[in-house]
């Protein structure tokens, strides 16, 4: 009676401090500075935080989907950081934009990227031509990320999930699908409810800001 008393306890400790985690990232994200753009059929939302980290999401006005997100961190120097991506095509690399024979040389090698869908995170890989049963995708809770593993060692990824991270939500294997379809693995972890709520309503208050129909959405760094 009494380990199944204290196995109950832990896991409502669990609960209760992923609550707060999840409370102190939507918190973070109602007190950031937010601006917004309603542009080429897309709603652009910009975010500047207290520690001048700064946070890019687009969506499709139509289906309500993430079509991009990207952070940029506040630069010790003069000027502004790169974008880093976190959801959406990857940007190309200007040597390979200025060199063809690297674009050749390039083109059939895996491309990762991320690309959600409203009730799982999904993560692409392009030009993957082995059938489904090289893969092996698992989930590591320790670690706190996903490995992507062929036996044939043709292929390795390491990934995280940001979002989980963000939220101090566990990882759980049994939200991990995959398929495979023409050259292309597609890894699917369902979104647990925390994040679907949370995406909600985020969601709900983006569509309440006033959002011009033109100029640029990014802001400037103080």
């Amino acid at each position: 009676m009494t380990s199944v008393a204290v196995a109950t306890r832990d896991v409502s400790e669990v609960s209760v401090f992923c609550n707060m985690a999840v409370q102190s990232w939507t918190a973070l994200l109602k007190a950031s500075t937010k601006t917004a753009l309603i542009h080429d059929g897309k709603r652009k939302i910009h975010y500047l935080f207290a520690d001048g980290k700064e946070m890019a999401e687009e969506y499709d006005l139509t289906t309500d989907e993430l079509i991009v997100r990207k952070w940029r961190l506040k630069s010790t120097l003069k000027g502004q950081g790169p974008w880093e991506i976190e959801v959406g095509e990857p940007v190309p690399s200007t040597v390979a934009c200025l060199e063809s024979d690297v674009i050749k040389e390039n083109c059939s090698n895996p491309v990762f990227m991320r690309k959600d869908t409203k009730t799982s995170f999904q993560w692409r890989v392009r030009n993957l031509p082995y059938p489904k049963e090289v893969y092996n995708i698992s989930v590591e809770p320790d670690q706190r990320c996903c490995i992507i593993r062929t036996n044939n060692k043709k292929y390795y990824k390491k990934f995280n999930v940001p979002d989980l991270d963000r939220s101090q939500l566990p990882l759980d294997s049994s939200a991990l699908n995959v398929t495979h379809a023409n050259n292309t693995l597609i890894v699917s972890y369902k979104k647990p409810k925390e994040i679907l709520t949370l995406e909600h309503e985020l969601l709900r208050e983006v569509k309440k800001l006033k959002g011009t129909s033109e100029g640029d959405v990014d802001c400037k760094t103080q």
